[in-house]
């Protein structure tokens, strides 16, 4: 048995594993989870993945779960570029600090803005208070000025002179607020040259690829039928709002 990897491209961290895996020409079998629908609580998926959430893989008999730890797992399994994961130990603590900062910071500002600009009012109909909004944006841009005048300062990347995983992990999450339709870039020459750099080093035609769904998420927002998400609503509500 081969190499699959359980996504939902919709999903930063998914993403993050996506172009990770394409770019460095890893075999894998796709296998497309989608949360909208709840298919992360078929049975089948609960053998994969205990918690239920993508990413995971199954690699014969072994199952993972969390996407860094999935990535370090092939890094070291495939033998991938030194600039990903670098061997340098000051290099490498770079990547670790960004890695370790990022969840608790730009993941959970990020993400946020998808649900409060467009999921909640926009599918569930529920109106969200500014004093929300206004807090959740100062949130992120206090993450978006820490990974420009602490993590990039006046570095082509993150870790150096080369794209590195923290470069991977940081830009899909700044994509989720694009795709809400607030533009993070836009006021940000530095961090908007870096975005240009990153996408230059994957590949333009694969980060575009990756990003197609959460790009159009304005679009779907306006087709999708909303009774879908009332099994979530309560949790999703207290969640965010």
């Amino acid at each position: 048995m081969g190499l699959e990897i359980y996504l939902d491209l919709f999903s930063q961290p998914c993403r993050s594993v996506y172009i990770f895996a394409k770019k460095n020409n890893i075999p894998f079998e796709f296998k497309k989870i989608s949360l909208m629908a709840g298919e992360h609580y078929n049975e089948d998926f609960g053998k994969v993945s205990a918690w239920r959430k993508v990413p995971a893989i199954k690699d014969g008999d072994f199952c993972l779960c969390e996407s860094v730890a999935i990535m370090m797992y092939l890094v070291e399994k495939y033998n991938t570029p030194d600039n990903w994961y670098p061997a340098d130990l000051q290099k490498r603590a770079r990547v670790n600090e960004y890695l370790s900062w990022q969840h608790s910071a730009i993941r959970i500002h990020g993400g946020k803005m998808l649900w409060l600009k467009l999921m909640i009012p926009k599918v569930m109909g529920v109106e969200v208070p500014q004093e929300k909004m206004d807090a959740a944006i100062e949130d992120l841009n206090g993450s978006l000025k820490l990974i420009e005048e602490n993590f990039l300062q006046d570095r082509p990347f993150i870790a150096g002179d080369q794209i590195s995983l923290a470069d991977l992990v940081a830009i899909v999450e700044m994509m989720q607020p694009v795709g809400a339709g607030l533009d993070v870039f836009e006021t940000r020459p530095k961090l908007s040259a870096w975005r240009d750099r990153v996408r230059d080093a994957i590949g333009s035609e694969l980060f575009d690829e990756a990003h197609q769904g959460i790009l159009s998420a304005q679009e779907m927002a306006k087709k999708m039928d909303g009774s879908k998400l009332q099994h979530f609503k309560p949790r999703i509500l207290k969640m965010f709002l």
